[in-house]
């Protein structure tokens, strides 16, 4: 009879010792792609270029404090150069997309809209990002929140190819496949 009684208790200080280990004031994060640590970040350390004599030491330009240094690399640019990229066109719209922004954009663009939608985000999430024990484990819930605006991938591309458009970028149907 005392181990009935016993059990509850244990059950409730066992749920309350694992409650006080979250942190309820912790805003929920999207997908948790961010290290959350205070640690460095090993992926944004990136070695510097090999030291070289310049040929001329008196062409060398003004050193800037807080400015680039000559190893410096950039990693973005590096990318660009490697993929055959044009290096002048990383700042701003790039003029071979310019009319494609420019029909994105003609009806106007609504400044401040990533902050507008993150907060909204964020709202959704609180109201919708599923059951108490996902909180206090903190578990990724992303997708459990966004379930109902999901959409079925299979019955959306049957429902093209019913409809006679063609889908090449999804693969062909098989024999008996009739979605």
């Amino acid at each position: 009879m005392q181990a009935q009684r016993r059990f509850p208790a244990i059950a409730m200080a066992m749920v309350l010792t694992l409650a006080a280990c979250g942190s309820g004031d912790k805003v929920p994060s999207l997908m948790n792609v961010r290290s959350t640590s205070a640690g460095p970040d090993e992926f944004g350390i990136v070695p510097p270029k090999p030291l070289e004599m310049p040929e001329d030491i008196a062409a060398l330009p003004e050193p800037t404090p807080g400015g680039l240094n000559r190893t410096d690399r950039d990693p973005q640019a590096e990318a660009v150069a490697a993929l055959g990229g044009n290096l002048g066109a990383r700042e701003g719209v790039n003029s071979a997309h310019s009319g494609l922004y420019a029909y994105a954009a003609r009806y106007g663009v609504t400044s401040g809209i990533r902050q507008t939608l993150a907060a909204e985000d964020l709202e959704y999430r609180r109201k919708n990002d599923g059951r108490l024990l996902e909180r206090i484990f903190n578990v990724n819930v992303y997708f459990k929140a966004y379930k109902p605006m999901s959409l079925d991938q299979q019955a959306e591309l049957w429902r093209w190819r019913r409809a006679g458009v063609a889908t090449p970028s999804a693969p062909p149907p098989q024999p008996g496949e009739d979605g």
